[in-house]
């Protein structure tokens, strides 16, 4: 009797941590440790998107989640990381768009391919660009800027993210239009560069929302001009390029979930289906529209498809206005 009530409760423990499995993540999600390696100094939006889907991971399925910043060499480091990873859904690579869509033609011997090498499980968010202007720039608009680096050619600098990112090249795509020279100076990530924008030894920063939005609160730097088609609802006020003077640049970055290549298609799944759960739980999209963050959560097809798209049309974008990496 005693045998038979142990079987029983044993069965039952089981049913139990089985439901709850279950009810956190589908069964084939992985049952390890996970890490999601942001290749960027923490602070910027990927690290603040990987932080809240490790937090959203761990609180979900009870698998412990760390985030790994691997910072540097334009990111390559870090995304080489994930892919030389085992092929089982514990590692995951939290991405920029650039990194994806624009690096493969820019840079010349990456040591992966994406679509090779990586599995997409979701493009996760979304957030507008726009070109921060030092407090001491003497230019408030994109046209003075333009008039002030063809008074002073190859004087002013830019500052980006990293070589081959979505803001780099719209960078270059302005540099091409106007006719204009500028230096680039590639960032590890936002930190650094944010640093010397607002010590004057920076004159321009290409950035995203999430880490503009406060400066420009504050009166910290100015913001110049939106890269997206549209102007911004967190910045009413500032103009796009196309308002500007310069239609046909639209650069919006997004941020995407990948892993790698050989991971079983139901692991891929699960982990794209647990995603879009902790990214559209209340608490983690507050978060992230406070960061000027808009979560998407494409799932792993149109993600894939998307990719493929983005990459051969930045590609023909690139050839067309000769934009090298200097």
């Amino acid at each position: 009797m005693i045998h038979r009530r142990t079987a029983l409760g044993s069965a039952a423990t089981l049913v139990t941590t089985r439901g709850a499995l279950a009810q956190g993540a589908p069964e084939a999600f992985p049952r390890r440790p996970l890490t999601l390696i942001a290749p960027f100094t923490p602070g910027g939006p990927i690290d603040i998107l990987a932080r809240v889907l490790a937090a959203g991971f761990q609180a979900r399925t009870g698998q412990p989640a760390a985030v790994d910043n691997r910072a540097g060499g334009a990111g390559i480091p870090g995304i080489d990381a994930v892919r030389r990873a085992a092929p089982d859904g514990t590692t995951m690579l939290v991405i920029p768009a650039g990194n994806l869509t624009i690096n493969p033609t820019l840079l010349r011997n990456l040591p992966y391919d994406v679509e090779r090498d990586f599995a997409p499980v979701s493009m996760m968010a979304t957030t507008p660009n726009l070109i921060l202007g030092a407090p001491n720039l003497p230019a408030r608009t994109i046209g003075e800027l333009i008039a002030l680096a063809k008074a002073r050619p190859d004087e002013l600098s830019y500052g980006s993210p990293g070589v081959g990112s979505g803001l780099h090249l719209a960078m270059e795509l302005l540099r091409s239009k106007a006719g204009i020279q500028m230096a680039h100076v590639p960032y590890r990530g936002t930190t650094q560069a944010v640093n010397d924008l607002l010590g004057g030894t920076l004159p321009l920063l290409a950035s995203n929302l999430p880490v503009a939005l406060p400066l420009v609160r504050d009166g910290r730097a100015k913001a110049l001009a939106m890269t997206t088609a549209e102007r911004s609802a967190a910045l009413p006020d500032v103009p796009t390029l196309a308002e500007s003077g310069f239609p046909g640049i639209d650069v919006t970055s997004w941020y995407g979930l990948l892993v790698p290549r050989a991971t079983p298609a139901a692991v891929v799944a699960a982990i794209s289906q647990v995603t879009e759960a902790v990214l559209r739980a209340p608490e983690a999209g507050a978060s992230l529209a406070a960061q000027g963050m808009d979560v998407v959560c494409e799932p792993p097809e149109p993600f894939a498809a998307r990719l493929r798209r983005e990459t051969a049309l930045w590609a023909e974008v690139i050839r067309e206005r000769n934009i090298r990496v200097e």
